[in-house]
């Protein structure tokens, strides 16, 4: 390891990873390495977040919550490195009184959760597993004639993509979506966006004239279950609603209801309320592929995704003891 110049002289940092196992074991995170001594965790529990990081100075993390129950016994925190984008797991109040600097990293993922959306899009619009187990049930062998469209499927060229979200991710799913030739507006629910060239609307209008909406905010009080039964029922029988951002934005059991009651045609989730899924969540009772596909929070999770995830975090370890942080989301 090498010993890095820091407020303290030449000496090796304390340095905890809370959650290895998050980045996968393809990709190397020796790098952390370089900065001090570092401890490994492949997982962290609620009950072992202050006895794993008692000592540390940097701690880097992905989902472990901090606040003040987890970490008021640990008094040599400086620096917390979201190993995310989102740092809703952390009291950023908290950390900003004990002087303990936040840093996220951004746009590590854009590119990769904007391809996801389209591939939960295109899976439930195309009805690909019906198509995918007919060929391969050997019914396509069987029949006369050189085609099959039993299910009918529409083209994206001429629909209105809604967005929930206009961010990063946001402008990129946007961009995609408009080279199909679709119309995209959004809906800010901070009320403080405007973009250029993307007409903004109304949540109720969102609702109404979507024929497809994929969500793309972080989770606030503003859209915790902001996609509830009432707001599944103002849109299309026709749409299809995709979620990659956050799981509560959606309250579960009211988009099982509104699939039950055919109050949307299909839906593509990559997250859900409580991950990993809880067994009464009633969207694992929903069998119908064709209307429901279901992917275990992995959209930002493309190896070049996680790749740049562990570059940009030691970024943010590199500048802050340089003494001139970056990323930072709570300012001291």
């Amino acid at each position: 390891m090498l010993a890095m110049t820091t407020v303290k002289g030449t000496y090796k940092m304390k340095i905890v990873v809370l959650e290895k196992s998050i980045v996968g074991e393809d990709i190397d995170i020796s790098s952390f390495e370089q900065y001090g001594e570092v401890t490994y965790y492949e997982n962290t529990t609620y009950d072992q977040v202050g006895e794993h990081i008692q000592d540390a100075e940097i701690v880097i993390l992905n989902k472990s919550r901090i606040h003040e129950e987890t970490i008021g016994s640990c008094p040599n925190i400086k620096l917390i490195c979201e190993f995310a984008t989102g740092y809703d797991n952390i009291d950023i109040e908290y950390c900003k009184q004990r002087g303990i600097l936040v840093c996220n990293v951004k746009d590590y993922s854009t590119a990769a959760v904007a391809q996801h959306t389209f591939a939960l899009y295109f899976y439930v619009a195309e009805k690909l597993r019906y198509y995918d187990d007919y060929v391969k049930s050997k019914a396509y062998q069987n029949q006369d004639k050189f085609s099959n469209f039993d299910l009918p499927f529409h083209e994206l060229d001429q629909k209105t993509w809604g967005i929930i979200g206009m961010g990063m991710i946001g402008q990129k799913v946007a961009s995609i979506a408009t080279a199909f030739g679709c119309n995209v507006i959004y809906y800010s629910a901070s009320g403080a966006h405007d973009h250029p060239v993307y007409e903004r609307v109304s949540f109720e209008e969102l609702l109404s004239r979507a024929d497809v909406l994929s969500v793309h905010a972080p989770l606030s009080d503003r859209t915790r279950h902001l996609m509830n039964y009432e707001a599944f029922a103002k849109m299309k029988k026709s749409a299809v609603f995709i979620n990659v951002a956050r799981g509560p934005i959606v309250k579960d059991e009211d988009l099982y209801q509104a699939l039950v009651d055919e109050k949307i045609m299909a839906a593509g989730l990559d997250v859900i309320g409580k991950e990993p899924m809880d067994p009464n969540n009633p969207l694992g009772m929903f069998n119908d592929s064709n209307r429901l596909i279901i992917t275990p929070h992995l959209a930002w999770a493309s190896v070049e995704a996680r790749t740049r995830l562990v570059h940009e975090t030691c970024k943010n370890i590199q500048a802050f003891l340089d003494h001139n942080p970056i990323n930072v989301v709570n300012l001291v």
